[in-house]
């Protein structure tokens, strides 16, 4: 089978992929058979994925759309993945149309596909770094460039912390990240969360547990703490569909099924 172009050379497709995985939730069709499988393996267990990706999807364009209202203009989208359908850059535009965004991804397939969408966007770049590797992450010339002119900045740590197992402090990135934001910029944060399901995440991070990029679903209050040092925006860290719905109606009677935690906060 020929390669796709953009499928960089010497890119595993015999192991699934988070980014891919999470790609094929969403409808893209930037994966392989055996990120597929792993998904619907996983749906078979939890048949509400879909819905809770797509959620996540959405509180990430209505934060986006905040953090533009709120002024600001620059965006650095940590664990990026692929940028199949509404990326930071497009959603930030409809109200800043100047927007500088960097995207940040350690997956080789996730960073190849956005230098070829990005191919002709001056504001946009696409850095390959590791989260877990924070004092690197932002020495890299993009990240270092935009964090360093000391305007605000909107950090987007979306559907990725929970990739980050206990071992390798997740409060601790947070805090470096946090150290280097100019004062005023906005967290924006989602994390798949322990409570509403508690009858699916032992299951779920079981079959996670067996790709390279194993799941550690955390606590309400965990998740919280992850904003140490920011003032929350209303509503607070909540379930997905809650964070400052467009439509309050449709919420829904049980917000927990989403499993998901999702907050803004601001640097004083």
């Amino acid at each position: 089978m020929t390669r796709p172009q953009w499928v960089p050379p010497g890119t595993d497709t015999e192991k699934p992929n988070a980014a891919r995985v999470y790609d094929y939730y969403l409808g893209g069709s930037h994966n392989f058979a055996v990120d597929r499988e792993l998904a619907r393996r996983a749906v078979e267990l939890w048949p509400e994925l879909p819905m809770i990706m797509r959620a996540n999807r959405a509180f990430l364009r209505r934060a986006v759309h905040y953090a533009a209202e709120q002024g600001i203009t620059r965006f650095l989208d940590i664990g990026s993945g692929i940028p199949t359908f509404g990326a930071v850059h497009e959603i930030a535009r409809e109200t800043a149309p100047g927007a500088e965004v960097v995207y940040v991804d350690q997956d080789p397939v996730a960073v190849a596909h956005s230098e070829l969408l990005l191919a002709d966007d001056p504001l946009s770049q696409v850095v390959q770094a590791d989260l877990r590797q924070p004092a690197d992450l932002l020495t890299r010339p993009p990240v270092a460039a935009l964090l360093d002119a000391g305007e605000p900045v909107a950090v987007l740590l979306v559907a990725v912390l929970h990739f980050i197992t206990d071992a390798e402090d997740p409060e601790g990135i947070v805090r470096q990240l946090r150290a280097a934001m100019p004062a005023g910029s906005i967290l924006i944060l989602s994390h798949a969360c322990l409570e509403g399901r508690p009858d699916q995440t032992g299951p779920h991070q079981d079959l996670y547990a067996r790709t390279p990029t194993p799941l550690t679903m955390r606590s309400r209050k965990r998740i919280s703490g992850l904003f140490d040092g920011f003032d929350l925006v209303e509503p607070g860290v909540v379930y997905l569909p809650e964070w400052q719905p467009e439509n309050p109606g449709a919420v829904g009677s049980h917000p927990e099924r989403f499993t998901g935690m999702a907050g803004v906060g601001r640097l004083p």
